[in-house]
């Protein structure tokens, strides 16, 4: 073997280490924090809330958004247990949808023990994010029925607060329309207060309002603090374009990302497994 061949030979093999080590020490991307509302296997925690549990965490998402709070606890556990079966399998227990309809003034006090012993076992569970995901007809009817609302909330808000849990509001379509002239999601971002009250904006229901989220975040910046990210089945089966959506995230106030699954090409497990593996390789989504 000549001379000028071991040293080509040489050559080629520090090549191949040097490139080898510059892959081996480039760190992987990391996992993006995505939640997932467990309203979306809703039937699947009715059956078996372990073994659903074991299959989110498995999948990769982050944290959890509970739709099963009742009697101080959660799917008939006990807010630790809850939590402690969450964290078992790599996820935080971080929000959770619960609330009532807004009281008259005679079962107000009634109501606000109900919070009260609500915001005790959220605390207990270590949940940051209590949000009430509907008004009755009250809501709907009238502007002073909205203000009601609104004074509500702002209570609700309070209470929270004490307890160092952030309270928020929850859309579906119905709240783009307008009554006395004024569209009732915009009343309600104007007269409640954002140290007290935050909005989880569902970017598909917002969308089948006829309204435009960008426009949102334009108008109240930094009042949407959680999203519920949602298409017509799983995200990213269409027809909703979430790419300017989330080019705007920042000014919104984003701080958690959810995904919400309501209807279903798949079975309700593949579905949000699907959700989740569009928005982590989704280069929009930060």
């Amino acid at each position: 073997m000549s001379l000028k061949f071991k040293k080509s030979l040489t050559f080629i093999a520090l090549a191949i280490f040097v490139a080898g080590g510059i892959v081996s020490c480039t760190p992987a991307k990391p996992a993006k924090e995505i939640g997932l509302q467990l309203w979306s296997v809703k039937d699947d925690m009715k059956t078996d809330a372990k073994g659903t549990i074991e299959k989110v965490g498995a999948m990769g998402y982050s944290f959890v958004e509970a739709a099963g709070y009742g009697d101080a606890k959660f799917y008939e556990m006990e807010p630790v247990d809850f939590k402690a079966l969450v964290e078992a399998n790599g996820m935080k227990f971080l929000a959770s949808h619960c609330g009532q309809a807004v009281p008259d003034s005679a079962g107000w006090e009634a109501s606000m023990a109900w919070w009260d012993t609500c915001i005790a076992a959220h605390k207990t569970a270590g949940v940051e994010y209590i949000v009430q995901p509907f008004m009755d007809s009250v809501g709907y009817e009238s502007l002073a029925g909205v203000q009601r609302y609104c004074d509500y909330f702002n209570a609700i808000g309070e209470k929270c607060n004490a307890a160092g849990i952030r309270f928020g509001y929850h859309n579906h379509d119905g709240e783009f329309k307008e009554v006395e002239g004024q569209v009732i999601y915009d009343y309600m971002l104007k007269n409640t207060d954002p140290a007290k009250v935050m909005f989880q904006l569902d970017l598909f229901w917002i969308t089948e309002g006829g309204k435009n989220a960008v426009d949102y975040f334009n108008a109240y910046p930094g009042r949407f603090e959680l999203w519920h990210v949602k298409d017509k089945a799983e995200v990213g089966a269409g027809p909703m374009d979430f790419k300017p959506i989330f080019e705007n995230a920042e000014k919104s106030g984003m701080k958690k990302i959810i995904v919400e699954v309501e209807e279903y090409n798949f079975t309700p497990i593949e579905s949000v497994q699907k959700s989740l593996e569009f928005l982590q390789s989704a280069e929009y989504v930060k």
